[in-house]
């Protein structure tokens, strides 16, 4: 089997647009939370979705201590939280609006939709977990269009006429 140069790999990948969403949890400690664009949804039934954490990741640790997570789905306007989540701040919550739902992650007043999961499994996948989350309750927060990225930066989404 050939070896993939992994710069190759992340110029090719890099021309598939993601979504970008916020996972958040409240391990009783602390209100933690990180920026994933490798969000997916796995089974309508049971409901379930996954992310994919890097393995050395603080924030995952504190996710995976609490047992569950919130998943933020951010807006075209909300470039500036998904920044602030993507760092390194100690408090990342600061100045960011929230609210809690049935898992107590926290969720952030603005995004246009949320999913409150438990964790369901954790599988190894390389350098990153494949965390499965069993959906307890969801909504739609706002009605507008989703943050994007692909190739490098951030964008908005643009339907095409019907």
């Amino acid at each position: 089997m050939a070896e993939i140069d992994s710069a190759k790999f992340r110029q090719v990948l890099g021309k598939f647009p993601t979504g970008v969403t916020v996972v958040t949890a409240d391990d009783g400690e602390n209100k933690v939370g990180m920026a994933i664009g490798s969000f997916a949804s796995v089974s309508l039934d049971p409901p379930l979705v996954m992310f994919c954490p890097t393995k050395t990741s603080g924030s995952y640790a504190a996710i995976e201590k609490a047992g569950h997570f919130g998943v933020n789905i951010l807006g075209d306007d909300q470039v500036d939280v998904c920044n602030t989540f993507a760092g390194k701040s100690d408090d990342k919550f600061a100045g960011v609006s929230i609210r809690t739902e049935v898992t107590g992650a926290p969720i952030i007043d603005g995004c246009i939709g949320w999913i409150d999961c438990d964790i369901e499994a954790i599988h190894e996948g390389g350098d990153h977990w494949i965390v499965v989350g069993r959906v307890r309750d969801l909504d739609v927060s706002a009605d507008r269009g989703p943050l994007l990225f692909f190739g490098g930066g951030y964008g908005k989404y643009d339907p095409m006429p019907k």
